[in-house]
C-alpha cells in the first residue's frame, strides 16, 4: 500500500510503534482529567452553577463549539498535511496548544464562566485536531492483518495513561486543589508526547508549499467528499460512525456531571469512578483486539453498540452509587472495544495515499456528531428542569441509529482479507 506524500512507512519499526502508543498514553491525561472527570464537573457545578441545568448548557456549548471547529477544519487540514508532508509538525503544534490551555485552566475560579469556556474550547480543539494526524500513522505502522491489534493496544495504553493521570490528580482533588489537578494533566500530556515527536516517521518535503496546499486542500476536500459518496461501504460506515460516536462522546463528556448532579458523587468519587472505567476499557480494548482482526471490526462494533444501548437504558433506572459503579464497568469494556475497532474499520477503507485526509473526514463525522449530542443532552436537561435521566435516554437513540446504519455496510470483515476502499466499494 502506498503512503501519503511526505510520510514514511515504518512497518516493523518497534521504536516508532512504542512512540505512537505512548502518545495515546499522553493525550489520555487530557481526556481523563478535563472532559471526563475534574474540569467538566468543576466547571458545570462550581464555576457556572447547575441548579436548573445552566452548567449542563454551558459545558455542552463548549463541547459543541470545539467539535464544530474540528469538524469543519479536519478534512482540509488533513489534505494540507498530505500535500506538504508536515503531518508531525501540525500534530506537535496542536498538541502544545492543548497542553497550554490545560495548564491555564488552573486560573479558572467560580464565576469565570467565559474564561473557563474559552480554555475548554481551545484545549479540546487542540487535542481533537492532533488526533487526526495521530490516527493517520496507523496504516504506516501496522502489518497487514494486525491493524486491529495495533489499534486496540494503542487504546489500551491510552486507558493506562488515563489511570495514571487520575492517580496524579486524586491527591489534589482530595484537598480541593483543582488547579494542581489541571497542572498535573498538562505535565503528563506534554512529557509523554515527546517520544512521538522524536521517533515517529519524519516529515518529508511535500509536493506543495503550505500556501499552495491550502488552496489545493480545500479543493481536494470537495473531491474527496465525492470519492466517499462513490464508495458505498465507506459512505455507510462514516454515516453510522457519525451517529454512534455522537452517543459515545456525549456519555464521556457528561458522565461526571451526571454522577455529580443526579447521584451526588463527590469529585473524589468521580475520579475513582473514571479510574474503574479506564481499567475496564483497557481490558475491553485488549480482549477485543484479536477478534477485531479474526472476526472483523464490523462484528466487534456491532456487539459493543448493543452493549451501549443496554448501558444508557440502565442509567435511567440507576438509584445508588454502587449501581452506577457496576454500570461503569459495563460501559468501560464497551468503550475500549468500540473505539479501537472503529479506527481499524476506517483504516481498512482508506484509499492508499490519503491517510491524513481521510482520517480528517473520520474526525469530521465524529466531531460533527459531537456537535449535536452534547447540545441535545444540555437542552434536554435545561428544558426538563435539570432532569438528566431524560437527557441520557435521549442520547441512547444515537446508538440505535448507528446500529441500523451499520447493518448496510458490507465491508468490515477479518483484516487480513478485508477489501480496500481504494480497490472498489461494496
Amino acid at each position: 500500500m502506498s503512503t501519503a506524500p511526505g510520510a514514511q512507512r515504518a512497518v516493523g519499526d518497534r521504536r516508532a510503534v512504542i512512540a505512537w502508543m505512548l502518545y495515546d498514553f499522553a493525550n489520555s491525561a487530557f481526556v481523563a482529567v478535563i472532559p471526563a472527570t475534574v474540569y467538566s464537573k468543576y466547571y458545570a457545578l462550581a464555576v457556572v452553577g447547575n441548579e436548573r441545568g445552566e452548567g449542563d448548557f454551558w459545558w455542552g456549548l463548549s463541547v459543541t463549539t470545539s467539535m464544530a471547529f474540528v469538524a469543519l477544519s479536519a478534512p482540509p487540514m488533513g489534505a494540507i498535511a498530505d500535500h506538504t508532508g508536515q503531518r508531525k509538525r501540525f500534530m506537535f503544534l496542536l498538541t502544545w496548544i492543548s497542553v497550554a490551555a490545560t495548564a491555564l485552566m488552573a486560573t479558572v475560579g467560580p464565576g469565570d464562566v467565559l474564561w473557563g469556556w474559552v480554555l475548554a474550547v481551545v484545549g479540546t480543539v487542540g487535542f481533537e485536531s492532533a488526533i487526526v494526524y495521530y490516527n493517520a500513522y496507523l496504516p504506516d505502522l501496522s502489518v497487514q492483518g494486525r491493524q486491529g491489534r495495533l489499534s486496540a493496544y494503542g487504546f489500551a495504553v491510552g486507558y493506562l495513561g488515563s489511570a495514571v493521570a487520575l492517580g496524579a490528580a486524586l491527591p489534589f482533588a482530595l484537598r480541593g486543589s483543582y488547579a494542581g489537578a489541571f497542572l498535573s494533566a498538562a505535565a503528563l500530556f506534554g512529557v509523554f508526547s515527546v517520544p512521538a515527536f522524536l521517533w515517529l516517521p519524519a516529515d518529508r518535503p511535500g509536493a506543495l508549499s503550505v500556501r499552495e496546499a491550502i488552496g489545493v486542500g480545500f479543493v481536494q476536500t470537495r473531491a474527496s467528499l465525492r470519492r466517499i459518496l462513490a464508495l458505498p461501504d465507506l459512505r455507510r460506515f462514516l454515516l453510522a460512525y457519525l451517529f454512534f460516536e455522537d452517543g459515545i462522546n456525549t456519555v464521556v463528556y457528561f458522565s461526571s456531571v451526571f454522577a455529580g448532579h443526579t447521584l451526588g458523587f463527590s469529585t473524589t468519587e468521580v475520579i475513582l469512578l473514571y479510574f474503574v472505567v479506564q481499567l475496564t476499557a483497557l481490558a475491553g480494548a485488549w480482549i477485543w483486539g484479536r477478534p477485531t482482526d479474526l472476526r472483523g471490526p464490523k462484528f466487534v462494533v456491532t456487539c459493543t453498540l448493543v452493549q451501549w444501548c443496554v448501558v444508557v437504558v440502565a442509567a435511567y433506572f440507576v438509584q445508588t452509587k454502587m449501581q452506577f459503579f457496576v454500570l461503569a464497568v459495563l460501559a468501560g469494556t464497551g468503550l475500549g472495544a468500540v473505539q479501537a475497532a472503529s479506527r481499524t474499520f476506517m483504516a481498512t477503507l482508506i484509499p492508499p495515499g490519503h491517510e491524513a485526509e481521510m482520517f480528517g473526514f473520520y474526525a469530521l463525522c465524529g466531531k460533527t456528531a459531537a456537535i449535536f449530542g452534547p447540545m441535545v443532552f444540555g437542552l434536554a436537561s435545561l428544558l426538563s428542569g435539570g432532569n438528566q435521566r431524560i437527557a441520557i435516554v435521549a442520547i441512547g437513540l444515537f446508538f440505535v441509529a448507528g446500529l441500523v446504519l451499520l447493518r448496510g455496510v458490507r465491508a468490515g470483515g477479518p483484516t487480513h482479507v478485508a477489501p480496500h476502499a481504494g480497490r472498489g466499494g461494496g
